[in-house]
């Protein structure tokens, strides 16, 4: 936990699921930047007693920073959202001072200040603006905020081709504002997402199948290399099996299990919003007729029963934001042992050099290598 300061307050934030020795912090230069500048008085302030929009704010800094203005925070994170209400509770502020809306969710009719968090995926920012674009109008105030390696020429041009006139300000502890003014004659055009694509015929029960993918999924527009390989690797089961398909992305793992197996169940698990959508229509468009499943946005498999799944399949996550870190691959190898039953299987992808098995070892106590080619290892441990 750490302490942010800001005209707004003084604010004790931390990231979800908190760590004691977790070193990142809960905000960076470019929240900072943009609550300056809501209070400058050089510039404004900025009137906040319309209807405010936050989107992307990634652990609730700016949320929690802008509480007392009831700000609605619209975010495709379920982590995140845990982060802001804990935020919120820390600071000793009402949990429903923030309206929590998700990626999906319809935003409110009217925006009057709209605060965007640049993301990492351009193809996210795009679909988030098209969402919001309905409800800017010629007085809306329209602010980004980014470190200077987030905000690129293709950024700047999604602002002005969906909300206006975009300029931006100069670098500050290498951060950058973003100032659009919302053009209402420009043609409301639909977002170009989801994307959807045929998988190749070479990748085992799931081949020729359609996924969809929602802005902002990994490889939204094409299959990862690493998925393809894991594709031709899935164990064979039969019977009515609990599997999990945890960090699903778009759910083509537990597609490819469906079909292999059409009497198993299929969780398919991500904390992402816009991920689990894209697996349920994936899931919907390529299963077999009466397979079963179910869809959890949610942290890892905390919300499964222990001892009550049969196998996971994970191709884990190895960046937060754009820290490089396992830490999110541990904890979802913890939580699988948790879930799994006595005898029951965790199935990992990884490249090579991640060096997955040492986890695994130590979590499972044993780990056998599936298969392999220079670049990716599929893995496989068992709950003893």
């Amino acid at each position: 936990m750490n302490r942010l300061t800001t005209p707004q307050g003084t604010f004790e934030l931390a990231r979800f699921p908190e760590h004691p020795r977790d070193p990142f912090q809960a905000w960076d230069a470019a929240d900072t930047y943009l609550l300056q500048e809501l209070a400058d008085p050089e510039t404004g302030p900025v009137d906040l007693s319309g209807t405010v929009a936050v989107v992307g704010d990634r652990w609730g800094a700016l949320a929690t920073a802008l509480a007392a203005h009831r700000p609605v925070q619209i975010g495709d994170s379920y982590l995140g959202r845990r982060a802001t209400l804990a935020n919120l509770a820390r600071n000793g502020l009402d949990h429903d001072a923030v309206g929590l809306l998700s990626s999906h969710d319809t935003p409110p009719d009217r925006i009057d200040v709209l605060l965007v968090r640049v993301p990492k995926s351009l193809a996210f920012l795009e679909d988030q603006l098209h969402r919001v674009a309905p409800a800017v109008h010629a007085d809306t105030v329209v602010i980004g905020t980014g470190m200077v390696k987030e905000i690129h020429t293709s950024t700047l041009k999604l602002f002005e081709r969906i909300i206006g006139p975009t300029r931006t300000s100069l670098a500050v502890r290498k951060a950058r504002l973003i100032f659009a003014t919302p053009d209402p004659l420009l043609p409301r055009t639909p977002s170009p997402w989801p994307y959807r694509y045929e998988l190749p015929a070479d990748v085992g029960p799931a081949s020729g199948r359609t996924v969809v993918n929602h802005a902002g999924i990994f490889c939204a527009d094409r299959l990862d290399i690493g998925t393809r390989f894991f594709l031709k690797h899935l164990p064979a089961r039969g019977g009515a099996a609990r599997i999990v398909d945890l960090g699903c992305g778009n759910g083509v793992l537990g597609l490819s299990a469906a079909l292999a197996d059409p009497g198993a169940h299929i969780t398919f698990v991500d904390e992402s919003y816009g991920a689990v959508a894209s697996a349920e229509e994936t899931f919907r468009a390529g299963a077999p007729d009466g397979a079963e499943a179910d869809f959890l946005v949610g942290d890892g498999l905390t919300d499964l029963a222990p001892g009550s799944v049969d196998l996971v399949l994970n191709n884990p996550p190895f960046h937060s934001h754009l820290a490089t870190t396992d830490a999110t691959a541990r904890a979802m190898f913890t939580g699988a042992r948790t879930a799994l039953r006595q005898g029951g299987e965790l199935w990992v992808v990884g490249n090579r050099h991640l060096s997955y098995h040492t986890h695994l070892r130590r979590i499972f106590g044993n780990c056998t290598t599936v298969a392999g080619d220079p670049k990716f290892v599929v893995l496989r441990a068992v709950k003893r």
